[in-house]
């Protein structure tokens, strides 16, 4: 468990004191903090970096879990889908089975805190029992063009908290109450993104069976059809007529049959090909996820339509030249043509890898400036200042 002294080694000069500044102007209150789980990216990949930490500043800080029946689960998942814009259908009878469930939840659930911050769609109801306190809602995905009838069961809902926080300016949509930016982070110093001493980084390769022996084009990110991992294998057969590289796909298949079928059609395309690997790994798979990055000649995050997914930032933050989709939180995340390239289609993405493997010096002084941009814009200090700032603005 890190402490926030660890991070004096990672962070821009003066990030710290700052923080410990804001932190004398909130510790005596209590935050609880409240999402869907612990594993995975999104909000737990976020909290399991700062609660520790925030309770080292000494802000008394928790964070619970909400729990239910398949049932709720199931209509918990389709209801953030359809806010994203997604075409679901759910019941009047799930939605009433989510609602009451969640009304479970705060019978159970400790919530008697000065802030309750609660985390995307499946908690979200819990807000309809609150008592004390001031409430947040924490959307981390683009709700920007949701489907009408997801938004109009959704919205008073969030017309209940206080207010809500979002990933990006154009993420929001028009509420009743104060909306506020909050761009995520990543921890420098879990599993994830920590330094990996050589042996260690072979050794996790080797049990991944991932060989060093050619250039190496990796994508970490979940299955979904809004990451477009069969995109990234057109463009690396693109690739492949010039160049003898390998291509991994790495990440977690979500548990719908959308995310299904994208796995099964990229096992398909790489049938026949021993330079494509496509890899599903369990949530906590952090270690792997850090080891492949590392490994990687060239990052790629070709998404067509995400929220803000982090794994250019982390790329990175390993020094490794990022080719992302020019959609949404990548355009925030890779400067163009200083840290990576931003692209709209396969042929761009193969265009601009092969540029850098024609042009090999461009690959560390392009990681070199990823790492430094990552430093200054999503370390998991820079988010611990700018949250803290806001805890400090909402206090009555």
């Amino acid at each position: 468990m890190s402490r926030i002294a660890d991070y004096r080694q990672v962070a821009p000069q003066g990030t710290l004191d700052i923080i410990e500044r804001l932190a004398e102007q909130v510790r005596g209150r209590r935050f609880v903090h409240v999402s869907s789980g612990r594993l995975g990216g999104g909000p737990a990949q976020v909290l399991r970096a700062a609660v520790p930490v925030l309770n080292d500043l000494g802000i008394d800080t928790s964070w619970e879990i909400t729990g239910g029946d398949s049932a709720y689960y199931a209509t918990a998942r389709a209801l953030q889908a359809a806010l994203e814009g997604a075409e679901r259908v759910f019941t009047q009878e799930g939605v009433e089975h989510y609602l009451e469930m969640n009304r479970l939840n705060a019978g159970k659930l400790d919530l008697g805190a000065d802030f309750v911050f609660v985390h995307d769609v499946q908690p979200a109801s819990l807000v309809t029992a609150r008592a004390a306190g001031r409430w947040v809602w924490r959307c981390h995905f683009d709700c920007s063009a949701p489907q009408h009838g997801a938004w109009a069961f959704f919205r008073p809902l969030v017309n209940q908290f206080d207010a809500a926080v979002f990933s990006l300016p154009q993420y929001a949509r028009r509420l009743g109450v104060p909306a506020y930016v909050l761009l995520p982070s990543i921890d420098p110093l879990s599993d994830r993104n920590r330094d990996l001493p050589p042996r260690e980084l072979a050794a996790v390769l080797a049990s991944l069976r991932v060989p060093q022996d050619k250039p190496l084009l990796v994508q970490v990110g979940p299955f979904t059809r809004g990451h477009d991992p069969l995109g990234v294998v057109n463009a690396y057969r693109i690739v492949k007529k010039y160049h003898d590289v390998r291509l991994v796909l790495a990440g977690a298949a979500e548990d719908d049959p959308d995310s299904r079928e994208v796995v099964a059609d990229l096992r398909e395309a790489a049938r026949g090909d021993a330079d494509i690997t496509v890899l599903e790994l369990p949530a906590d798979a952090h270690l792997q996820i850090n080891a492949l990055q590392r490994a990687a000649t060239i990052a790629l995050q070709k998404s067509v339509q995400e929220g803000f997914d982090l794994g250019a930032a982390e790329a990175m933050w390993k020094g490794k030249p990022v080719i992302g989709g020019a959609s949404g939180a990548l355009a925030q995340q890779i400067l163009h043509d200083v840290t990576g390239y931003l692209v709209r289609s396969v042929e761009g993405a193969a265009f601009r890898i092969r540029h850098l493997l024609n042009n090999r010096e461009q690959i560390p002084r392009m990681g070199a400036a990823g790492r430094e941009h990552a430093r200054r814009a999503f370390l998991l200090t820079r988010h611990l200042l700018d949250y803290l700032a806001l805890m400090v603005h909402l206090t009555p």
